[in-house]
């Protein structure tokens, strides 16, 4: 992981944030039932430097699904190893627009009917925007 590294030791943000689109995809793709694409990444600020050591945990949920994209939060947070508090602390976080995408790398629909992961993220949706 030293590549990864600055002069200071602390990991580079473009790295935290190829995880962060590896970990949005994931769930982008369990509900497009498919592939999906990353179309837009809303800003990102960081909060506090990772270091090599630090666990980083990598958190998703999708708070918006169209016809064929969905958005999806995504926040970063590491806990220090050798602290021994196991406290965790957020880095930093972003929105992810994902599109599914056919064969043909065209937008396709997201299946609606038969697709628990879909049903899933919608009952959160509602649940967070009441």
């Amino acid at each position: 992981m030293p590549a990864d590294t600055n002069a200071n030791g602390d990991i580079f943000g473009g790295w935290l944030m190829s995880q962060m689109d590896l970990g949005g995809a994931i769930l982008a793709k369990e509900i497009a039932k498919g592939r999906v694409v990353t179309v837009c990444v809303d800003k990102m600020v960081f909060l506090t430097p990772v270091s090599i050591g630090d666990v980083v945990c990598c958190y998703g949920s999708c708070t918006r699904v169209g016809r064929s994209s969905m958005d999806v939060k995504v926040e970063i947070w590491i806990k220090k190893v050798y602290d021994g508090t196991g406290r965790r602390t957020k880095v930093t976080e972003a929105h992810f627009t994902y599109v599914a995408v056919g064969e043909d790398k065209k937008p396709r629909p997201i299946p609606r009917e038969n697709n628990p992961e879909l049903d899933q993220a919608l009952a959160l949706i509602e649940r967070h925007s009441n």
